[in-house]
């Protein structure tokens, strides 16, 4: 009785440990981020974003030449690193003829707060505002690109404001499955506080949308991706690419992602230059 007495408590332990620290193990925030012109980047506006409640993010906004562009990539990223980490995206994307916004989310790139399901989707919602108030964005042209955990955030906000499209690489149904699928052996449904259920909200998705995905991740198993995108009920396209794993380069900014996305939005008006 007193083995099982001991074994009750180290696995009672080990779950209360896992509750406290659970956004340790979901948030990879990197907090240095270099200067786009460190980078070598140009063309490159940096941005303040004021959220609901009281936070100013930072953000990067990769312009087009005046009345040049043909849409705006609103970009959601994924669990770890910042803004920098995902210059390569958002210069493939304008080299194509797009606006980018590059987010990072509170707790990220040195953004005040901690990240939470609901702080993100506050967010989410200030990247969105200062968009609509730019001379230079066209909302019947504007595009929500949501990477890996981001794409929980990108189906969270299409869900109360409606982009023009909507772009999934890496989605999965909800953190909860993606949890059980690595660690089936804690009931991680009990334990997490922050769902992104995005299955719960694919019915009501009617906006376009492009769902990307990697045959061989790793880390979102694609069939997590195939069940979100048989629940969308609007125009939707799946691109599963073949032999890719969750961070190969070729589906976080390479020919084969951009490719499908150009197409993709090139086909709803406004393909821009090869």
């Amino acid at each position: 009785m007193g083995t099982l007495v001991t074994l009750g408590l180290f696995v009672g332990a080990m779950l209360l440990l896992a509750w406290v620290f659970q956004r340790s193990l979901i948030y990879f925030p990197f907090d240095d981020v270099p200067s786009p012109e460190r980078l070598g980047l140009s063309g490159v506006e940096s941005v303040r974003l004021s959220t609901a409640d009281g936070l100013t993010l930072h953000g990067w906004f990769f312009t087009q030449p005046a009345g040049e562009a043909t849409w705006t990539v609103l970009v959601f990223n994924g669990n770890a690193g910042n803004r920098s980490h995902r210059a390569g995206l958002a210069e493939a994307l304008r080299a194509r003829g797009y606006q980018v916004l590059l987010l990072d989310y509170r707790g990220f790139g040195g953004n005040p707060g901690r990240p939470t399901e609901g702080g993100l989707r506050e967010d989410a919602r200030a990247a969105l505002a200062h968009l609509v108030g730019r001379d230079d964005v066209e909302r019947d042209r504007l595009a929500y690109f949501g990477e890996s955990l981001g794409s929980g955030v990108a189906v969270e906000l299409a869900a109360a404001h409606p982009p023009a499209a909507l772009v999934l690489r890496s989605p999965f149904t909800s953190l909860v499955e993606v949890g059980g699928a690595h660690y089936p052996f804690l009931p991680v449904g009990w334990l997490l506080e922050d769902h992104f259920a995005s299955i719960d909200l694919a019915d009501a998705l009617t906006v376009p949308t492009l769902v990307l995905a990697g045959d061989r991740d790793r880390v979102v198993p694609a069939a997590q991706s195939r069940r979100l995108f048989e629940r969308l009920t609007g125009p939707k396209e799946l691109v599963m690419l073949s032999g890719l794993d969750h961070n190969d380069p070729a589906l976080t900014d390479g020919p084969p992602l951009i490719d499908a996305v150009d197409a993709f939005l090139a086909a709803r008006g406004g393909a821009g230059p090869s």
